[in-house]
């Protein structure tokens, strides 16, 4: 027996700019809460093929969708080729249409089906469904009406650098952030733990060059000696969200390993003055952003590649 069901929400923002949210699975992870990371496995200019990890009923399930894109009709289909139990199979659309006060209705339609059909799953599937889908259309709206271009305001950048180390040691580094407080200057303290296989929690209290401490707490998929993508759960005071993903090569002959670590933020521009001082702008977030976590990237690789050494 399938089911659907239906969710929505009325914007003052253009319908544009909320499709172009919803289109860039890549920025996910820092634009809705549920989540955690993307990662594409085919991509073409009008369909796609990803693997999602969001949070669903309080823990981290993974699936893999296929999504047509139709920028002219401002619609997105989506399908679900590979589910995650006990979910047996999921479909739907995103649909943004103009209202005539200029807003935009935001619409969101799932259909699904339960292993072995059983009413119990399929009403705790309908649950979830009713608990993430009203903060994936408001983390649309919130963003999109926000009084700055979204292309400005969720950004990502990365750095890649080569190491005498092997792949493998450079990912081990990462892996075991547990250790950090041992190896990295600006580390005070990391709580991690790793309830499923390749999905970590981690607390950590960090030290900036300012002296002002904060405390994070992350959610990070881990694919071992290949990637570690993560989400910040309570991001700093700058940014409404903050993603990221490690990707760990060998570059061939004898060379080393290459590493790129990137960032995806959106940044708060209320909070850009208070952050920054009077006068500041979104642009100097944007600069600031770069340099402070591309450092904090460059530096942790960095210290890999000594302590492996030593």
């Amino acid at each position: 027996m399938r089911r659907h069901t239906r969710h929505a929400l009325t914007s003052t923002a253009p319908p544009q700019a909320l499709y172009d949210l919803a289109a860039d699975v890549g920025r996910w992870p820092a634009v809705f809460a549920p989540s955690v990371a993307a990662h594409y496995l085919e991509r073409g200019e009008l369909s796609e093929r990803f693997r999602l990890w969001a949070t669903v009923g309080g823990e981290v399930k993974t699936w893999v969708s296929r999504r047509t894109l139709d920028p002219l009709n401002l619609r997105i289909r989506f399908d679900q080729e590979e589910s995650a139990a006990p979910i047996a199979s999921m479909g739907g659309e995103w649909i943004f249409e103009v209202r005539e006060d200029g807003g935009t209705d935001i619409v969101l339609l799932h259909d699904f089906t339960a292993v072995g059909d059983d009413p119990d799953t399929m009403d705790w599937i309908n649950a979830a469904l009713d608990r993430n889908s009203p903060l994936e259309l408001a983390a649309l709206a919130r963003i999109a009406e926000l009084g700055a271009d979204a292309g400005d305001l969720v950004f990502s950048f990365s750095d890649t650098v080569t190491l005498a180390c092997t792949a493998q040691e450079a990912y081990a580094f990462v892996h075991r952030a547990d250790l950090w407080p041992e190896r990295l200057p600006h580390v005070g303290r990391v709580e991690l733990t790793e309830d499923a296989a390749g999905v970590q929690e981690m607390e950590m209290d960090t030290v900036t060059a300012d002296g002002a401490a904060h405390t994070t707490r992350s959610l990070r998929v881990c694919r071992p000696g290949e990637r570690i993508a993560y989400k910040q759960l309570v991001p700093p005071r700058l940014l409404l969200g903050h993603s990221g993903v490690w990707e760990f090569t060998d570059s061939g002959a004898g060379t080393g390993a290459r590493v790129t670590a990137e960032h995806t933020v959106v940044i708060d521009p209320a909070a850009v003055e208070e952050v920054l001082g009077a006068g500041a702008t979104v642009a100097d977030a944007r600069r600031h952003l770069r340099e402070v976590l591309g450092r904090n990237s460059r530096t942790t690789l960095e210290l890999a590649d000594r302590t492996t050494a030593a």
